[in-house]
């Protein structure tokens, strides 16, 4: 894994640019924002998608594989931190001593001398700076943002926008979102996770203290969660002079949610200085109301009249690997969501639950890092058990991390109190066989995972299909 140097001075000038990972959906979108500027940019990536056949449609040139060949002319090379430091292209640029800069210090110098607004937390960053983009345009103010994920009704990750706000999302998993200079921040909640990296939760507590300290005009924090709140407690105690807004179910919130209906697309209900506003979002799941309400709170902290931030947000239409359906495939619908921490997982299941009527919930679940299946394989099952009718487990897909030994999917699927309810299926093939087996016209099939489970789904498809043509599936 290869994390920012925080000690790092960006330099003046970039040059041509080499984007190393340049299909995630981090990379792709800064990739996309320095090429719209001006800038020569390339990239490479270890497989084909939609998203670096995005960027060949813009002219960005973009190979397949590693090679120390692929870094050219370039001047300057960015990296992710889902790169191994024994990288061809990377160690290419130490070699010749080029400027090499992690994801988030491209975004930083991107960024210099915009007036900001940073989403962070450890749940809802993506949707939450899909929504606050979409409403600022619904609201002529047409921002600038990079995002994480695709923002429906935008079409993309990122653009550059005629207003004066640059929306970010703003990653806390490596500390990097310590990099920004914040005018706005918006913290949607503080949970235990990436401990890989601050190594405790006082750690992490105070790298989120140090994010809110950096806010210049405005911070927005989770009524409802209680490390927000203790943040909350120590900037008053600190005397800080920033205004801060609350939003949340509880009473003392300055955005609160008084009223939310879940059956279907979420209706829910704000009351800001006395007075209520309802809106409707175009998709399901209680906590969206919860990511709606933050958002309405930084509105409203911007100068904007509430009930004209809750109807900027009608109709919101969600992010990519959001709860994003995928079809049909003999009655039975196919979703995928990005969860991949247990808080994210009992959210994502919960609002399949919301929508599924009659039918069940199956899930698919790809661990995500060896450490915190290592570290979260009980609560993973706990979670699985009660929010799934049945839940198959594939192998860790191990992004930045060497393996632990012993640390398998199958350490999630030991920990079910009901072994009857979950399957540990590592090959691909044989889950998605085991779920057309499982499957019922009606009933919910998702995968959630922060990997790259979203590529089962055709398989699944076609193991689903052939039970009707009678075909074996590949």
């Amino acid at each position: 894994m290869i994390k920012p140097d925080p000690a790092l001075v960006l330099p003046e000038s970039l040059g041509r640019l080499h984007f190393v990972g340049i299909g995630g959906s981090g990379m792709s979108g800064i990739a996309r924002m320095f090429h719209a500027h001006g800038f020569v940019v390339t990239g490479s990536d270890r497989s084909d998608s939609a998203a670096v056949q995005s960027l060949r449609d813009l002219g960005i040139p973009v190979s397949i594989g590693h090679d120390a060949a692929h870094v050219g002319e370039t001047d300057t090379l960015v990296v992710t931190g889902a790169l191994w430091e024994d990288n061809p292209e990377y160690q290419e640029a130490l070699r010749r001593g080029l400027p090499v800069l992690h994801r988030s210090q491209a975004l930083a110098w991107l960024v210099r001398g915009e007036r900001l607004v940073a989403v962070a937390g450890a749940h809802g960053k993506s949707t939450s700076t899909g929504m606050l983009v979409s409403a600022l345009r619904a609201l002529q103010r047409d921002p600038s943002f990079v995002n994480g994920a695709v923002i429906q009704g935008a079409g993309t990750s990122a653009a550059w926008g005629e207003g004066d706000l640059f929306v970010v999302e703003a990653d806390e998993s490596d500390g990097s979102f310590l990099l920004y200079d914040v005018a706005v921040g918006l913290i949607t909640n503080i949970d235990t996770d990436h401990l890989d990296h601050y190594g405790d939760e006082a750690a992490l507590e105070g790298a989120f203290d140090t994010f809110a300290a950096g806010a210049r005009e405005l911070l927005v924090l989770s009524a409802d969660d209680p490390a927000t709140r203790r943040l909350a407690d120590r900037r008053r105690a600190a005397g800080s002079a920033v205004p801060m807004l609350s939003f949340g179910k509880a009473a003392d919130a300055d955005v609160r949610i008084v009223a939310i209906s879940e059956t279907g697309p979420i209706r829910y209900t704000v009351a800001v200085d006395g007075a209520e506003h309802s809106g409707e979002l175009a998709i399901p799941g209680r906590h969206n109301a919860l990511n709606a309400a933050g958002v309405v709170a930084v509105l409203v902290g911007l100068g904007v009249d509430a009930g004209e931030a809750v109807r900027a947000l009608d109709g919101f239409a969600g992010t990519q690997r959001r709860f994003e359906a995928h079809g049909l495939a003999d009655g039975v619908r196919l979703y995928d969501d990005y969860a991949h921490h247990p808080t994210e997982v009992a959210a994502a299941l919960q609002t399949a639950r919301s929508v599924v009527g009659e039918g069940r919930v199956i899930a698919i679940h790809q661990p995500h890092l060896y450490s915190r299946t290592q570290a979260m394989a009980g609560e993973f099952a706990e979670v699985y058990e009660h929010g799934a009718d049945h839940t198959v487990v594939l192998d860790v897909y191990g992004a930045r991390e060497d393996p632990i030994p012993g640390v398998t999917g199958a350490l999630v699927v030991e920990r079910f109190a009901g072994p009857a309810l979950v399957d540990y299926r590592p090959d691909w093939q044989a889950a998605a066989d085991r779920i057309a087996e499982l499957a019922r016209p009606g009933d919910i099939v998702m995968t959630l995972s922060c990997g790259d489970v979203y590529r089962i789904i055709p398989q699944v498809r076609a193991a689903l299909e052939a039970r009707t043509t009678g075909a074996t599936s590949p």
